[in-house]
């Protein structure tokens, strides 16, 4: 496989914040999976599962820039209960919506301080997502445990 195409190991920074989301939101009793696409043309950082079916959904910006060029943020809102930001305690937060939620992370834990306000999924699209999240993580499981899975190419 050429260099180009082999999956770096060195962690990107937004990579780094998600991890931290992950293991904060684990404390609150929620489990993750990231990048998950819910429909096509939009793939989430992390998406969370609470202890009663919440569906939360977490972007992880690492700078203006990154901020700036997202665009598409706005169509992940109808895919969850409650939509945050994660970003690192240098990030100029007057760039984020007051009306989404707000959560300072690093590589190793994070701190919500804001929470978005809540809207409930219907009940379908809440049994789509929780279908989604669960394919999303055995597959993920699957191919750490058989890594020539992966090597065959996008499953």
């Amino acid at each position: 496989m050429p260099d180009d195409l082999q999956p770096s190991l060195t962690p990107r920074p937004g990579q780094l914040l998600a991890r931290g989301v992950c293991r904060h939101l684990l404390s609150h009793d929620f489990v993750t999976v990231e990048e998950l696409t819910p429909v096509a043309g939009l793939r989430v950082d992390v998406m969370a599962l609470g202890p009663k079916g919440e569906v939360w959904i977490v972007e992880c910006k690492s700078s203006r820039v990154d901020f700036t060029s997202d665009r598409k943020w706005q169509g992940y809102l109808e895919w969850c209960d409650r939509y945050f930001w994660a970003v690192d305690e240098a990030f100029p937060t007057e760039l984020l919506p007051d009306d989404t939620g707000l959560m300072i992370a690093d590589a190793y834990d994070a701190e919500i301080l804001r929470m978005g306000p809540e809207t409930r999924l219907a009940g379908a699209r809440r049994k789509a997502m929780v279908q989604k999240f669960a394919r999303h993580a055995a597959l993920r499981w699957q191919m750490a445990r058989d890594p020539g899975l992966a090597a065959a190419g996008p499953l």
